[in-house]
C-alpha cells in the first residue's frame, strides 16, 4: 500500500511548524487496533448520524467522503463504518499517515485512500466529496479562511461538512498556561511534558483550567498536554465570529452537532427570567447568548453546507405541515435513567455527549409512552394524530420538539413534499 500525494500548499513554509509537532507528538496518541467494532456496523447508530447530517437525505451513489486532517486513527474509523464509501483521508503529517496506514492494512479497509496534503491544497485531488470531516485543524492553519475556502470548493452542492474549532471562552484556562509555557520557555521533551503533568496536579482548585482538567479523560497525558498547551499555533472562536467566519467562506450554518447546550430552551437557561427574551432572538444570537451563559464550552461541534446548497439541508422547522412527515429516531446513546426519578416523573432523559449537568429532561408516564412510540418507521403525523383522538395533540408536538432540542432525537425529513 503506497501513499500518494503533494505536500506544497499556499503558505507551506508556515506549515512547516506545525507538522514538524505532530511528527514529533502525533495527536490523537497512535491506536494499535479500533475497539467495539460492531458498534460501527450497528445499522440504527449508522442512520442516526446519517441523518444529524441530512435530515432531508442526499444523492444516491457511492458515497465520497474527505477527512481533512486525519490524524493517526480517524479515517479508519469512517472507513470502517462507511464500508460502502470511498474515504479519502489527507494530513500533513507522515508519522499520523503510517499509523492510519497501519490500521488499513490490519482491517483490509481497501475504501480508504491516504495523501500527504495539506488542507489548502485539496483541490490537487481533482475530486469533489458529500462529506467532509474536518475536526480540529482548522484553527491551527496560519490562515483558516483560506482553508475553509479550500474545503469549500471540493464540497459537492448537496454535501456537507463537519467542523470542530475551538470555541474561546471556555479554553481561558489553557490560554493562560500557553502563555506561562512561553514565558518559561518550556519545550516538548519527555522532562518538559513530566512537569507539566506536575504542574497541572499543582493548579488551584479555582483556576479557570481546573474544571476542564477535572472533565477531560487524557488531558493529562504526555502527547494531550502538548496539543492543548505547547501547540505552535491555534486560535479560538466565539459563536458570532465562527457564524461570521463561514459567513466570510461562503459556507452556511447548519446545526451544532450537540444543539442542547446552544439553545435557550434546554436546561437551567430555559427557567431564567430572560428565557422569553431569548427566544425571541434570531436564532445565531440566542447561540451567542447561551455560550455566554455557560462560559465553559472549550470546542463548536457542527454541520455546515455550502451557501449556494440547493435549499436548507438541516433545516428542520416545526411551522406549517411539513413536520407531519418527519420521522423520529431515537439517538441509540442517548440514555433513559429511571433511578431516582423526581417526584411526578417516571424517568430522566440524558444525552452522555452534553458536558452541562443541568441538560436532563425529566418526562411523566404520558409522556414515556409518546417516546415509546417512536419506532422509527411512523411519521410525527401519525403519532401525533392517535393522540389528537385523545385531545392530547396541543401537548404531544412540543414534548417532541424538546425530545428534538435535547439531542434525544433526529428526524428523517426525507419524505416530506419539500424533499420529493
Amino acid at each position: 500500500m503506497s501513499i500518494t500525494g503533494e505536500r506544497d500548499a499556499p503558505g507551506a513554509a508556515a506549515s512547516d511548524e506545525v507538522r514538524d509537532f505532530y511528527e514529533k507528538l502525533p495527536y490523537p496518541p497512535p491506536l494499535t487496533h479500533l475497539d467495539d467494532r460492531e458498534s460501527y456496523k450497528n445499522p440504527a447508530r449508522r442512520r442516526a448520524l446519517y441523518h444529524r447530517i441530512w435530515p432531508r437525505g442526499r444523492p444516491g451513489g457511492r458515497q465520497e467522503i474527505l477527512i481533512a486532517g486525519c490524524g493517526t486513527s480517524q479515517a479508519a474509523r469512517y472507513a470502517m463504518r462507511e464500508p460502502d464509501a470511498r474515504v479519502t483521508a489527507i494530513d500533513i503529517s507522515e508519522t499520523s499517515l503510517r499509523h492510519t496506514a497501519d490500521l488499513k492494512r490490519q482491517y483490509s479497509l481497501e475504501n480508504l485512500e491516504l495523501h500527504p496534503l495539506a488542507l489548502e491544497s485539496v483541490r490537487k485531488l481533482g475530486r469533489s466529496f458529500d462529506l467532509i470531516v474536518c475536526t480540529g485543524v482548522l484553527h491551527h492553519l496560519p490562515d483558516p479562511d483560506l482553508g475553509l475556502c479550500a474545503l469549500r470548493d471540493v464540497l459537492n452542492p448537496q454535501g456537507a461538512i463537519h467542523l470542530m474549532v475551538y470555541a474561546a471562552y471556555g479554553r481561558a484556562g489553557i490560554y493562560m498556561l500557553q502563555e506561562y509555557c512561553r514565558l518559561l520557555r518550556i519545550g516538548t521533551t519527555a522532562q518538559d511534558l513530566r512537569d507539566l503533568g506536575s504542574l497541572l496536579e499543582a493548579l488551584p482548585k479555582d483556576h479557570p483550567l481546573a474544571q476542564l482538567l477535572s472533565r477531560a479523560k487524557d488531558f493529562r497525558e504526555p502527547a494531550a498536554i502538548a496539543d492543548a498547551l505547547l501547540h505552535p499555533r491555534d486560535r479560538a472562536y466565539t459563536v458570532p465570529e465562527l457564524y461570521a467566519w463561514l459567513e466570510r467562506c461562503g459556507v452556511s450554518f447548519g446545526r451544532w452537532l450537540e444543539q442542547a447546550p446552544y439553545l435557550p430552551q434546554c436546561g437551567a437557561l430555559a427557567n431564567t427570567p430572560h428565557a422569553e427574551r431569548l427566544c425571541a432572538l434570531p436564532e445565531p444570537e440566542q447561540h451567542a447568548a447561551a455560550e455566554l451563559f455557560r462560559g465553559t464550552l472549550t470546542q463548536h461541534r457542527l454541520i455546515a453546507h455550502r451557501s449556494d446548497a440547493p435549499g436548507a439541508k438541516s433545516a428542520i422547522r416545526f411551522s406549517g405541515e411539513q413536520w407531519r412527515d418527519y420521522v423520529p429516531i431515537r439517538l441509540p446513546w442517548a440514555l433513559c435513567v429511571r433511578d431516582r426519578a423526581p417526584p411526578g416523573y417516571v424517568a430522566v432523559l440524558l444525552n452522555p455527549a452534553h458536558e452541562h449537568r443541568d441538560l436532563l429532561l425529566p418526562i411523566n408516564a404520558w409522556q414515556e409512552r409518546l417516546l415509546g412510540a417512536i419506532d422509527g418507521q411512523r411519521s410525527l403525523g401519525d403519532i401525533v394524530q392517535e393522540y389528537e383522538t385523545r385531545g392530547g395533540a396541543h401537548r404531544a408536538l412540543p414534548f417532541f420538539q424538546r425530545l428534538w432540542h435535547y439531542d434525544q432525537i433526529v428526524f428523517d425529513a426525507s419524505r416530506t413534499r419539500a424533499a420529493l
